[in-house]
């Protein structure tokens, strides 16, 4: 109306229709049972939790919150488990209470080298000092075949 065009949908139709619908027919039962799903849905969505984007630091003993974002986490125990000597890459899923790393290595052999990354991550975790502890799973593929 406004910009001199025709709405798509006419006031007076709506208005007409929502007139004369009476509170028991079928439409405005069916209206209300939508209206009803769809709001336990929002209420269910807004009490239970979502995964934390930050997980807590330990306060030692100070009273002091910290945290650490679980991409900055996850950014930085890529660095150390890419820093092993022979991982050529390294991937890294951050978890609630647990951290995958995924690394490739270009040794026929990767005999210590899980050892390795998972020794490195333990260690800056220990850095970080996270206030819970997570479980550490490391899995090493080499990209070449042993012979």
């Amino acid at each position: 109306m406004l910009a001199g065009q025709q709405p798509l949908i006419s006031y007076d139709a709506v208005a007409e229709t929502l007139h004369t619908t009476r509170w028991d027919s079928w439409g405005a039962l069916l209206g209300g049972g939508v209206a009803a799903v769809l709001g336990l849905v929002l209420l269910l969505a807004a009490v239970l939790p979502g995964s934390a984007t930050v997980i807590p630091l330990d306060d030692d003993g100070n009273g002091l919150d910290a945290g650490a974002s679980r991409r900055g986490l996850r950014t930085t125990l890529t660095a150390a488990a890419a820093g092993v000597d022979g991982v050529s890459r390294a991937r890294l899923a951050v978890r609630r209470h647990r951290v995958t790393a995924k690394v490739r290595t270009d040794r026929a052999r990767a005999e210590g080298l899980a050892d390795a990354v998972y020794t490195a991550l333990e260690r800056r975790i220990e850095e970080i000092s996270l206030a819970a502890r997570p479980a550490l799973r490391v899995r090493v593929r080499s990209t070449r075949s042993q012979q």
